[in-house]
């Protein structure tokens, strides 16, 4: 694997984007060199550090991309069947991406609610709702989430996403992913990927 241009991630530091994200002892020890963000994620993958690799992308990615990288995943989760409600949840994530308005915002966390929390749909939808914008369920209170919320939640969008299915695949499943996120964060739509 060459390292990509990540034309999408602004931030060139790796050590900078880990900072507060937990990672495991070894993916902590790659950053003692100091490597570029490109060259972490290589690393990451390389070393087969996928979850590690998923924690370091989604906070890499900005708010939009990263939100289409956990859709993406949610469309392409290896389960029988998305119900109608992970649909809905995917798709009212999709109109925030395409359209951040605070509006198509707020649509998202009764979608992620239908979708019960469980799976990797309603996760995206959650990432949508966490990613600006007044969180409380109280209109007269102003709660205005951590800045680095709705990367956990495409965090969680994506490694559910990625373990669905058959256990001797997912790690075929998130290299996929974290192909289609290394192709948004290069510019593309991630969909080329396959």
């Amino acid at each position: 694997m060459t390292e990509a241009n990540l034309i999408k991630i602004k931030q060139q530091n790796a050590i900078a984007i880990c900072h507060g994200i937990e990672l495991e002892e070894q993916a902590n020890g790659l950053l003692k060199d100091n490597p570029t963000s490109a060259f972490y994620i290589k690393q990451l993958i390389e070393l087969r550090l996928y979850p590690d690799a998923v924690r370091f992308l989604a906070h890499a990615l900005p708010k939009r991309e990263a939100v289409w990288w956990a859709c993406l995943c949610a469309r392409n989760s290896p389960t029988d069947k998305l119900s109608i409600n992970e649909i809905k949840a995917i798709e009212l994530a999709e109109a925030w991406v395409y359209k951040p308005t605070e509006e198509n915002r707020k649509l998202t966390m009764p979608a992620a609610e239908a979708a019960e929390f469980k799976t990797a749909a309603s996760w995206a939808a959650i990432a949508a709702f966490w990613s600006g914008g007044n969180i409380s369920p109280v209109a007269q209170a102003i709660v205005q989430p951590d800045e680095k919320l709705f990367a956990k939640a495409v965090t969680g969008a994506v490694m559910l996403a990625a373990t669905q299915g058959e256990p001797a695949k997912v790690n075929d499943n998130y290299r996929l992913f974290l192909e289609q996120g290394i192709n948004i964060a290069s510019g593309g739509d991630g969909r080329a990927v396959q």
